[in-house]
């Protein structure tokens, strides 16, 4: 089995930037409550046979909200008889989960961040495991008159207009492309935020609902505007940019760092997400007939 731990879920509507401190609060109390669950596991005698075979995964929202893991993880479970218990975060909250130590491997979509940990030391490889793509989403009217396939001049359109839209503003992976993107359109939104900008502070899925509530505009990964159920009036708008191209990887914390990290649970998880029985079954998850991720690990 593999368990949840999901923080961008539980943001509201009003909520604004994310309080940092509460934010780091949070994730110790997860992993905390992850540790607690094996703890009592141990009470029953049946447990102990299972002692350490499990593995804590930092990874993103949108690996959880699309339902990927849900598909993912039981055959990796199938296959190694090991657990994976995924704190679900953003891309930059859950690569500071691995530099404390707090999870043994992590599997986010920030390939610059990504390859800062590994530098650091605090990862020993990053290897590709797939991709997707970005979309930009919006009113079906589209006020702003941004359809199209040019990123960077949808969001020029958008930041002259006065129309809504919903940032993740949480240091993920998808807010980090959002912010190149701006800087692409020519804006930076850190310094000059155009009228109808409004950070939640949230995972894709609670900026999805946010967006649909007020008719905003929301850059989101495919992925989970697939398993989106809630989109009221949103619809694809601006697609097909090669600049919108979404990549995936994965990284074992580095036990020089942390004593602790269960190394070789974490390496056999790393190994079979890229071999062809993992990359095969991460083909496999559709929804609605539409393949939500494309393995492109390298041999």
């Amino acid at each position: 089995m593999f368990s949840w731990i999901s923080w961008g879920s539980a943001c509201s509507a009003e909520s604004g930037s994310r309080n940092e401190g509460a934010a780091r609060r949070g994730v110790t109390l997860g992993v905390l409550a992850i540790l607690v669950v094996a703890s009592a596991g141990l009470s029953h005698p049946q447990a102990h046979a299972q002692t350490g075979r499990f593995i804590v995964m930092a990874s993103t929202t949108s690996t959880e909200q699309s339902g990927l893991f849900a598909h993912l993880l039981p055959a990796f479970k199938q296959a190694t008889g090991i657990d994976v218990r995924v704190v679900a975060l953003g891309t930059g909250q859950a690569l500071d989960t691995g530099r404390r130590g707090d999870a043994d491997v992590v599997f986010v979509h920030d390939q610059v961040a990504e390859e800062k940990f590994v530098s650091e030391g605090f990862g020993l490889k990053r290897q590709a495991v797939m991709y997707n793509d970005f979309i930009l989403v919006g009113p079906k009217n589209d006020p702003a008159a941004v359809k199209g396939r040019d990123i960077a001049d949808a969001l020029r359109k958008l930041g002259a207009s006065k129309e809504g839209f919903i940032s993740r503003g949480d240091k993920s992976g998808t807010h980090a492309a959002e912010l190149r993107y701006w800087r692409a359109a020519g804006l930076d939104v850190a310094t000059s935020k155009p009228a109808g900008y409004a950070e939640c502070g949230c995972g894709m899925g609670p900026a999805l609902n946010i967006a649909a509530s007020k008719s905003a505009y929301v850059l989101t990964d495919r992925a989970t505007w697939l398993n989106f159920r809630n989109r009221g009036e949103l619809t694809i708008l601006v697609e097909g940019d090669q600049r919108l191209f979404n990549q995936y990887g994965v990284m074992v914390v580095n036990p020089a760092k942390h004593a602790h990290v269960k190394v070789d649970l974490a390496q056999t998880f790393a190994d079979w997400v890229v071999s062809p029985a993992g990359q095969a079954s991460i083909a496999a998850y559709k929804i609605g007939g539409e393949q939500l991720f494309f393995p492109n690990a390298k041999p």
